[in-house]
């Protein structure tokens, strides 16, 4: 079976421009300013503000000015913030066209995880699925290095690109707080979820 290895800038040819298109089309209610931008997509600055040239040309974002409070220097007055132009004429379609990109990228995530470890029960939940109450994004119960993991998330991180919260949990301590009806895993399992991995349905 072929390895799938999709990757943003191959549909898209910059992995700047890919991801600043997926934070903007994914946090449509969010503006950002140049620095962070580079901080949430791990990009150098002169790529992200040549590629917010060519989103802002294109009208897929806008420009916000605000105000600083503190008005120190002429320069300081107002601040540039970036955000995406819901009336672009195809935000629509590329908002929908981002969520089925996810789609892959999770099965990437699923896919890298399951060969570096031996997993028992995968789900998303909490942002995967509108539920951020929930108290994790990824539940992963079975045997993979922490460190390892770390490196996985993180890379995933970046192609979403947010913070993700994620749960790993051993089988045996899976059981024993499913069994004790613990109130964390409890409210992860009766929570809206997608389920990834399930070799645990008859235990």
């Amino acid at each position: 079976m072929t390895k799938n290895n999709f990757k943003l800038e191959q549909m898209f040819g910059s992995k700047t421009r890919a991801r600043l298109m997926s934070l903007f089309l994914q946090c449509s209610q969010e503006a950002f300013y140049v620095r962070q931008l580079t901080r949430k997509i791990d990009a150098q600055l002169n790529s992200v503000r040549r590629e917010l040239k060519n989103l802002l040309e294109m009208g897929l974002i806008r420009e916000k000015h605000v105000k600083n409070i503190k008005k120190t220097t002429a320069l300081a007055d107002k601040k540039k913030y970036y955000q995406v132009n819901t009336d672009f004429i195809l935000y629509s379609d590329l908002r929908s066209l981002f969520q089925k990109i996810q789609i892959l990228l999770k099965q990437n995530l699923v896919q890298e995880i399951n060969e570096k470890g031996s997993i028992h029960y995968m789900v998303f939940t909490g942002r995967f699925v509108d539920s951020p109450s929930v108290p994790t994004d990824i539940l992963i119960v079975g045997d993979i290095k922490q460190s390892i993991l770390e490196k996985i998330i993180n890379k995933f991180e970046f192609e979403v690109p947010y913070e993700i919260n994620y749960t790993l949990m051993p089988k045996d301590e899976f059981l024993d707080r499913r069994q004790m009806a613990d109130k964390f895993l409890l409210e992860i399992l009766n929570s809206d979820k997608i389920v990834m991995i399930d070799k645990m349905t008859k235990v």
